[in-house]
């Protein structure tokens, strides 16, 4: 599928995109973290310029964790630019839909589905993108704009391009952060 199978004004949802995802500091950045951070720039430039509504998503660690509430970890990376009308939803387990502020809000913008984006690939945009599912909403995500961590067995690359495989087995709608963009432009 395209960019131009994508529901009209389908907010974008930024997935716990946060300091400690990129800064380095208690654990490596995110696979990509620079060119992660620039195409979800691109992405939610995109989305404001098409008058999309933008969400952030903030994982709130337990005490201790470097993505704890009020640690320097876990603030929404700032280079995304997050605008002052764009609200940030918290959560403390891996599905934002758990955020039951969250699942409203997506409700309220009318358009049966949800454009996302983010951190970590297996574990909190997996278990977004299925709930979204489960919640009877249609569900694009930007393949080259999620990243996770090398696991035990697997490096981040073969994380995602796994995940991405198994979002389309899901029906879920993969764009590349290009084909997004430039399909805005272009048209």
């Amino acid at each position: 599928m395209s960019a131009p199978s994508l529901m009209a004004n389908a907010p974008l949802v930024i997935i716990d995109l946060q300091t400690g995802m990129f800064d380095g500091l208690h654990e490596p950045p995110i696979h990509d973290a620079p060119a992660i951070a620039e195409r979800a720039r691109a992405v939610i430039d995109w989305a404001r310029r098409g008058g999309r509504k933008v969400a952030f998503v903030r994982h709130d660690g337990p005490e201790g964790d470097p993505l704890a509430p009020g640690e320097p970890g876990w603030p929404v990376w700032p280079a995304l630019q997050q605008a002052d009308d764009e609200p940030t939803f918290a959560k403390s387990v891996r599905d934002a839909f758990s955020n039951s502020a969250f699942g409203d809000w997506v409700v309220g913008q009318g358009a049966g589905g949800v454009v996302i984006v983010g951190a970590q690939t297996g574990f909190c945009v997996a278990a977004t993108v299925k709930a979204a599912i489960a919640r009877g909403l249609g569900v694009t995500v930007v393949s080259d704009a999620h990243s996770t961590l090398d696991s035990a067995s697997e490096s981040a690359e073969q994380i995602i391009a796994r995940h991405n495989d198994e979002f389309a087995k899901a029906g879920v709608n993969l764009v590349t952060t290009k084909a997004l963009v430039g399909a805005l432009v272009g048209g």
